[in-house]
């Protein structure tokens, strides 16, 4: 971010805990550069400075030994710093005593994720959503409030009993928010799940862009559909999924989807309040697995988003290239080690999403990724069955029909996936 920025905008310091008691620990010059990456994707802020701190261990009320919060309070305040941004987790009480120490506003990493999709994201669902998330994030950090908390206040016996501290009332009352939003979302659900049927008419498979946050993946759909998806050098410059129709160069047909990116520790009230939208991974036919090749931890981002996958239930048998993007940011001596590499490699590709170098190859691999042989049965299906009948009929499927006594015959010619989609049926 600029250094003239605007006189409004907050000063915030970036701070990289490197404790050597943590078994999870990444590289610390990496991981606080992510952490600035952060940092800069929130407007009307400025980052004054970074820095790592290492610690032999965390320490309980408030993280930072004695010596180190006084010069980090010095600093902040020959800084005019009013933020301060902690890369990893900040318990509630360490959060409350930092701040009362500092004079400062203080986020952690998941609160500063939090605070950048709520800045994001834009469709209806993917505002419900952070806000669920934020709520579920606030009601563990209730702590942070100041005297109003303990205060006890009065009751009839049958709201929350007499005596309830403020901080079961506050809790309650996130509680009731949280479930008027579920309430909410499950109306905005349930229409994109009806979209998502109609989509299921088309008979054209869903290609997928997964990857870590600022791989490239919305460079590459703005590439391969025209469209004008906000496509930035920062960190989760898209959030809601956007879904576009393609027309691949061997003339097939498919619907390319670009979803939020991940992120290392990505907070789990985020991951468990997109699942849904990343259903559209679990329901996709094929997978784009987006790299930044040329970024020095592309290996550990890479693991990352695996993992993520792993856990949001997408299976080992779900067809998926790995693409290796950004070979223009790499030197000509680099760049053919990595598409010599890429070559020998089934299922890898080496790209530039900005220049279109390795594009071709791509696709063609997407075509035939997506054939799957076709076969021909002859089926019955009841005559209390006509929704599996107009299912067949839907997708194009049937090459001859006629009646017998049972029901319909029907000739059809399919591929094994919508076999088994079909089998699915009720």
């Amino acid at each position: 971010m600029p250094s003239d920025a605007p006189g409004n905008t907050m000063r915030a310091w970036v701070l990289h805990p490197d404790i050597k008691t943590d078994q999870q620990r990444r590289q610390p010059e990496f991981a606080l550069d992510e952490a600035v990456s952060l940092a800069h994707a929130l407007p009307d802020l400025t980052v004054a400075g970074s820095e790592i701190v290492r610690l032999p261990k965390a320490q309980p009320g408030l993280l930072f030994g004695s010596g180190k919060i006084d010069e980090l309070g010095q600093r902040f305040k020959d800084n005019d710093v009013g933020l301060v941004l902690v890369d990893g987790p900040v318990t509630p009480v360490q959060q409350r005593n930092l701040e009362r120490e500092w004079g400062v506003k203080l986020l952690d990493r998941t609160g500063l994720i939090l605070e950048i999709f709520s800045d994001r994201a834009r469709t209806r669902e993917g505002v419900l959503q952070v806000e669920m998330a934020a709520l579920s994030y606030q009601r563990t950090r209730l702590v942070r409030a100041w005297t109003h908390l303990e205060r006890q206040r009065g009751g009839l016996g049958f709201v929350g009993g007499p005596g309830e501290t403020q901080i079961e009332a506050d809790r309650r009352a996130i509680d009731e928010a949280i479930g008027r939003i579920r309430r909410q979302l499950a109306k905005v659900v349930k229409t994109r799940t009806l979209h998502r049927a109609a989509r299921a008419k088309v008979p054209f498979p869903v290609v997928a862009l997964v990857g870590y946050t600022n791989a490239g993946k919305s460079t590459l759909f703005n590439r391969l559909t025209g469209a004008d998806v906000m496509a930035k050098d920062m960190l989760f410059a898209t959030l809601d999924p956007t879904m576009r129709g393609v027309t691949l160069p061997s003339g097939d047909k498919v619907i390319l989807s670009d979803t939020v990116g991940f992120i290392s520790d990505l907070p789990t009230q985020l991951v468990a309040a997109f699942r849904a939208t990343l259903e559209e991974v679990l329901g996709a036919d094929l997978i784009l697995h987006v790299r930044d090749i040329s970024h020095t931890e592309t290996e550990e981002q890479a693991e990352d988003v695996r993992d993520i996958l792993a856990d949001l239930g997408v299976g080992e048998d779900t067809a998926s290239f790995e693409v290796w993007n950004k070979i223009d940011n790499l030197s000509p001596d680099q760049r053919e080690a990595i598409e010599t590499q890429a070559a020998r490699i089934d299922g890898i590709f080496a790209i530039s999403a900005l220049t279109g170098d390795g594009l071709d190859d791509l696709l063609d691999a997407v075509s035939e990724g997506l054939k799957d042989p076709r076969q021909d049965e002859t089926i019955l299906i009841a005559f209390d069955e006509g929704r599996k009948r107009a299912w067949l009929f839907d997708r194009g499927l049937v090459a001859d029909e006629s009646e017998t006594d049972e029901g319909w015959q029907i000739d059809v010619s399919w591929s094994q996936k919508q076999r088994d989609r079909y089998q699915k049926l009720s």
